[in-house]
């Protein structure tokens, strides 16, 4: 499609941002409203299948309804000249999948402060009823100030339009990415966006994905079957409580995981605290077998409900929340005993005031006895 068209007479094409299988991505500008926007131009082959364009439509509704700091804005949809497009907001930055390229690995507060808000946002779209369902570093975009937001909601389904049993054909998702439910070709949930979200923290972590594989059949059985390696193997660096974390995310049932990115938000948090209020913490060495890998371990955190992160907006999503929105309470820091305090204190040392204090009550309250019993003889003397 030529770049100098104008779509829909409302929006000038101007640079192309990116394309990949389902998409081509232009920056273009709203004549009406005078701005910069992001512009999904669908495949026309997709665009000329019915169905796809009824389910297209529907979820492209939902994702409109979805209003997040960290979340991409959808603007408007529609078709024009048999060309199926998406309007979103310009989000000036990179992707994190480059970024992540680019800087190898992350330290682990600069891992948790970009996965927290991915958290948030897709945490927010959990409780609104959709699942992102291709939750990789390509669909986030990083600001120059460090905002991170989610992109490509586009594919996400209903859940109250997926049934448990459900099975199909098609894998939605990306195979580096998606999880051994979405391989498996089974309906997925918030626990599959949650296990996505632990591939790119892992990735963020150990400078490599934890499978690897020539063709995507075989990217699938590894999701499905093959436990991921210990990311300290690649990195040592990595805390161990951290790196359990990581390999609970990374369990191949989604029981096992933690249910929402909410609670692996508030577990990400409530870890970054205790790491930097407690300077150091005693944890068991995870065992590693002889072919690198490790058993999937529990995290000691403890996991809450449900979190609504720290860039959650006022906007209340459309329809019934299915969980109670509560104000999210601080998780409770451990605080350090100051050992040098405890060794140099005497125990001999008397606290006087509070010993003169005790015995000057003793005195009011004996003092009491004798009052009573003179009280009792006036009132009754003997005969």
């Amino acid at each position: 499609m030529p770049d100098s068209i104008l779509l829909n007479n409302r929006y000038q094409l101007e640079d192309r941002l990116g394309t990949g299988g389902m998409a081509v991505v232009y920056r273009a500008h709203d004549l009406m409203l005078e701005r910069s926007v992001a512009i999904k131009l669908l495949r026309t082959h997709l665009a000329s299948n019915a169905d796809f364009r009824d389910r297209f439509r529907q979820e492209a509704k939902a994702a409109a309804n979805l209003s997040h700091p960290n979340i991409v804005t959808v603007h408007d949809f529609g078709l024009d000249a048999g060309q199926l497009y998406i309007i979103m907001e310009f989000v000036p930055g990179t992707d994190l999948k480059t970024i992540i390229q680019r800087k190898g690995r992350f330290t682990p507060q600069e891992m948790i402060d970009l996965i927290v808000q991915a958290c948030a946002g897709i945490g927010y779209a959990h409780r609104a009823g959709l699942v992102h369902c291709d939750v990789k570093p390509q669909n986030m975009l990083v600001t120059p100030d460090d905002r991170l937001k989610v992109v490509d909601f586009g594919i996400a389904r209903a859940l109250a339009s997926i049934h448990p049993d459900e099975k199909s054909e098609v894998v939605w998702g990306s195979p580096q990415y998606f999880s051994p439910e979405q391989a498996a070709g089974m309906a997925p949930s918030p626990a599959s966006d949650v296990y996505s979200l632990g591939v790119v923290m892992y990735e963020m972590l150990a400078g490599q994905l934890p499978f690897t594989a020539s063709t995507p059949e075989e990217l699938a059985r590894m999701h499905r079957e093959v436990p991921p390696p210990s990311p300290r193997r690649f990195n040592p660096s990595i805390p161990h409580e951290l790196e359990q974390i990581v390999l609970k995310v990374l369990s191949k049932e989604p029981s096992q995981r933690y249910r929402t990115a909410d609670q692996l938000g508030r577990v990400l948090v409530t870890y970054a605290q205790q790491s930097s209020s407690v300077s150091s913490i005693s944890l068991p060495r995870i065992p590693e077998a002889s072919d690198g890998t490790t058993a999937q371990p529990h995290s000691t955190l403890q996991e809450t409900e449900p979190w609504h992160g720290p860039f959650e907006s006022p906007v209340r999503p459309p329809g019934p929340d299915p969980l109670p929105r509560a104000i999210p309470m601080a998780e409770p820091v451990p605080i350090p005993v100051d050992e040098e305090y405890r060794s140099t204190r005497n125990p001999l040392d008397i606290d006087w005031i509070t010993w003169l204090l005790g015995l000057l009550a003793l005195i009011a309250v004996g003092g009491l006895i004798p009052f009573c019993l003179w009280v009792y003889y006036v009132l009754n003397p003997p005969l």
